[in-house]
């Protein structure tokens, strides 16, 4: 497969005061393609928002002409035809020595200004509304698209969403997607995807890799974590009900359990869960949630390939399954979830940086937002 071509498509921004709501805040001119690149780094992840990008070229003589490049810029990265990012150029870093000059440019998606920037919204308060109509609100402040992914559950509405000031739209956006069970994170045309994180029938990883990685076939590299330390043997989540007046039952400081039988010895943990009525589905539904998000995260691999992409041609993306083989780390065949990816090529040559974890890693915590009957998602986990 021949290597891909990285390109940046620059276009200059300026401020448009005028522009609609949901429309983007600035205006382009002067674009181009700017090629030639000896070094590019792309990263993308699940829990990675927003993307990222470091690109660099270096040679013995410079010329200034060939890079008009400045901080701001919109951009858009492509690996050959693709589009894996698009977004603003942070930096932009000369430099030089006796030897060489470099050129080094920096930069984010377009879903930066949701973790840079404070939620701007009159009266700090949303009512009766579902999480993505609520994102598709505060995101058109800054011009940026929300999706949701096909079979995503969004859930009954939030009754009522209080902004404080200052708080970053991520920041409020993140907290309600953990308490719908979904995922939160950028996709390469700039926009916000919504996906369930949960294991059911729409849940993370519904599409799968046309290939895998096979040992001595397809990895130059690869290593795995196997650990304990963050696993314990036992949950209790305890719900400290406001209802321990009450002479019926379901009263308060009542104890979810669950067990992990994987753990080899007594290690305990107590957990608060949360503090509104009913919080004793909650309370369970917290304690299998931490039971299967440790499970998840105490096993994972880190492998390199020397291709970007999969036997079909399409880029290896954040949360797809995919097959893994690889004997060499005791690790029995698997099909686990891409839970980061980061293209680079360099001197060294290309290749795809990947860590690949259970897909119960990334089952979202669930919260209760305000003290009313909780209203959350199912978390699937051991004994739910």
């Amino acid at each position: 497969m021949a290597a891909d071509d990285i390109t940046l498509r620059v276009s200059t921004c300026t401020r448009n005061p005028n522009a609609a709501l949901g429309q983007p805040t600035y205006t382009t001119s002067n674009g181009r393609d700017i090629t030639g690149w000896t070094s590019v780094r792309v990263s993308r992840g699940i829990e990675r928002c927003p993307s990222d990008f470091e690109v660099s070229f270096t040679e013995p003589y410079f010329e200034v002409s060939k890079v008009i490049v400045q901080p701001g810029d919109l951009v858009q990265v492509l690996l050959g035809k693709d589009i894996v990012l698009t977004g603003f150029v942070d930096r932009y870093l000369p430099s030089y020595n006796a030897r060489e000059h470099t050129i080094r440019i920096t930069g984010r998606s377009k879903c930066q200004d949701l973790v840079d920037c404070s939620a701007r919204w009159t009266g700090g308060q949303l009512l009766n509304l579902t999480i993505d109509q609520i994102a598709k609100q505060l995101c058109a402040v800054y011009g940026i698209d929300v999706k949701v992914a096909d079979g995503t559950v969004i859930g009954d509405p939030i009754p009522q969403l209080n902004i404080m000031i200052g708080e970053p739209i991520y920041g409020v956006l993140e907290r309600l997607a953990r308490y719908r069970a979904l995922l939160l994170y950028d996709q390469p045309d700039g926009s916000l995807l919504l996906a369930n994180g949960g294991a059911g029938s729409s849940g993370i990883g519904t599409r799968k890799a046309a290939s895998g990685f096979k040992e001595g076939i397809n990895v130059a590299s690869a290593g795995a974590m196997y650990s304990m330390d963050g696993r314990f043997s036992d949950y209790d989540a305890v719900y400290q009900g406001l209802d321990t007046l009450q002479d019926i039952g379901n009263g308060g400081n009542l104890i979810a359990h669950v067990s992990d039988p994987g753990v080899p010895r007594l290690r305990y943990r107590a957990i608060v869960s949360e503090n509104v009525a009913g919080g004793s589905t909650v309370a369970q539904q917290r304690a299998n949630w931490e039971l299967a998000a440790r499970m998840g995260r105490s096993m994972q691999v880190r492998l390199s390939t020397d291709s970007w992409r999969d036997s079909s041609g399409t880029l290896y993306e954040p949360n797809t399954l995919v097959d893994i083989d690889l004997p060499g780390l005791k690790l029995t065949p698997k099909t686990w979830l891409i839970a980061d990816v980061t293209y680079m090529r360099n001197e060294q040559g290309t290749r795809a940086d990947l860590v690949i974890m259970p897909p119960q890693a990334f089952y979202p915590e669930p919260v209760t937002l305000y003290p009313i009957a909780p209203d959350i998602t199912t978390v699937r986990g051991v004994n739910s």
